[in-house]
């Protein structure tokens, strides 16, 4: 397990708020929380997008395709903006079976 630095938390910060903004383009749903729900998100979509890249490259070898590996300070950047759509795909899933308006 990786040791949480301040440094790799703040870059973890930085990278979840441009996730959810694509997250957000690509899924348009009001979040409730509006700019700390999106902060939240993209936080949560990052440590999905990681879980699920080091899952997926264990069961199926996927260090071939290298730009799944790109980072930012240890930060895999496309598996974070992957998991933040993902988490977002779900929570619009959740408000609207739960009837939470636009």
């Amino acid at each position: 397990m990786e040791s949480i630095t301040i440094t790799r938390l703040g870059v973890q910060l930085v990278v979840a708020i441009v996730c959810a903004g694509v997250a957000k383009s690509l899924i348009p749903r009001r979040v409730p929380g509006h700019i700390v729900g999106l902060v939240l998100i993209g936080l949560f979509g990052v440590w999905v997008g990681e879980w699920l890249i080091g899952y997926l490259g264990q069961m199926y070898n996927l260090r071939s395709f290298s730009f799944l590996y790109w980072d930012i300070q240890q930060v895999k950047v496309i598996p974070a903006i992957v998991g933040s759509t993902l988490v977002m795909y779900l929570l619009r899933l959740v408000l609207q079976w739960g009837r939470y308006e636009r």
